[in-house]
């Protein structure tokens, strides 16, 4: 099932670990799309994002960020509320 949640990650980024964690515990189902394994997706990644790190955090068309951002939005409730707004 295709989900609207994209992660750009790299295997051993605690970064990326985090973010993942964290959108499993509320839940979120999310594509990963590890660069070490697909590196030819790097470029997408950048130019999706404007960014040249991981992780890089999509909910559909918004980039919401990475790991800090994540934490920020969840902190403040807006978290929650990207995610009421998948369903």
């Amino acid at each position: 099932m295709p989900t609207n949640v994209i992660v750009y990650t790299m295997t051993i980024c605690p970064y990326c670990i985090a973010a993942k964690k964290l959108l499993a515990k509320k839940g979120v189902a999310f594509e990963e799309v590890n660069l070490d394994q697909q590196p030819d997706r790097w470029e997408e990644c950048e130019k999706r994002s404007g960014q040249s790190t991981v992780p890089q955090i999509f909910f559909g068309d918004r980039h919401v960020g990475g790991c800090d951002d994540l934490e920020s939005l969840n902190k403040s409730g807006e978290l929650d509320r990207l995610i009421a707004d998948l369903k």
